[in-house]
């Protein structure tokens, strides 16, 4: 059965990810920030030019893209993936998407999203440049996505993963703040926090999270997510495996073992 391993591995991250208060911790947040990096360096038209490699391939660990300054802060996620990758013997391409979908429902309120397992690892690194910065105009963030096949909709759902983030190299003077007040739980708190006009001196909110809020391509969807956390959940979840799948090849081929996750937990 190839899920029997990830059962495994499921039950090691359940001791790395969660706090004693049961909270998610750094290490987890980690995780779910570097699923989203390694799976974001896939273009479409890139790909129809003939470079279709990126996406989610395990390269942002095996070809050390680590050194971009995009990917700083991801070391210590970076190597649980190396200890996990020797010792059960599963790509790493897998294992990164893996212990992001694992994080996200390893802190309270975190929905199970649907996993599946049997990519082939990158044989290259990814495309540089792919990643949205946090300074960048709301326009050409969409856009960005957009050239990913990642709707506008789609990417509101998808920013609410703040919901657990903290910072520690886009204002250095506030390392390690978070993107709203309970970063342990995957909760809605980010949505209404991003909103508020007035500044929280515990928080940083992201130039780029405040336009794309206000955008008239997102806010009504964002609107939504405010105080409606099942219907973000959904979304989220969705949206994720779209993600999930950018610059896999062999889809047919992979196995469901969405079973080998932990269950989602209450607050």
């Amino acid at each position: 059965d190839p899920c029997c391993r990830w059962y495994y591995i499921s039950e090691e991250l359940d001791e790395e990810f969660v706090d004693a208060d049961g909270t998610c911790n750094s290490l987890a947040r980690q995780s779910i920030r570097m699923g989203f990096h390694d799976a974001g360096t896939w273009s479409a038209k890139l790909a129809a030019a003939g470079q279709n490699y990126g996406g989610a391939d395990g390269s942002l660990v095996m070809f050390d893209e680590l050194t971009r300054p995009e990917n700083f802060g991801l070391e210590t996620a970076a190597g649980l993936t190396h200890q996990l990758y020797k010792k059960y013997n599963v790509t790493m391409a897998d294992l990164i998407q893996y212990m992001a979908k694992h994080a996200v429902v390893s802190c309270p309120l975190g929905p199970r999203v649907r996993t599946y397992v049997g990519r082939k690892d990158a044989t290259r690194a990814a495309p540089d440049g792919l990643l949205p910065s946090v300074h960048a105009p709301a326009n050409e963030l969409i856009t960005l996505f957009a050239d990913k096949t990642i709707s506008a909709h789609e990417v509101t759902a998808l920013m609410g993963a703040h919901s657990t983030s903290t910072q520690k190299t886009v204002d250095g003077s506030k390392s390690g703040y978070p993107q709203d007040t309970t970063p342990g739980v995957w909760d809605i708190n980010y949505y209404n926090e991003t909103l508020e006009a007035y500044e929280d001196e515990c928080i940083l909110k992201f130039e780029s999270d405040i336009k794309l809020s206000q955008h008239s391509a997102m806010s009504s969807v964002w609107q939504k997510f405010v105080g409606d956390q099942h219907h973000w959940n959904e979304d989220y979840a969705r949206a994720y495996l779209r993600l999930f799948f950018l610059g896999v090849n062999n889809i047919n081929a992979l196995k469901e073992c969405t079973l080998t996750l932990p269950a989602q937990k209450g607050t």
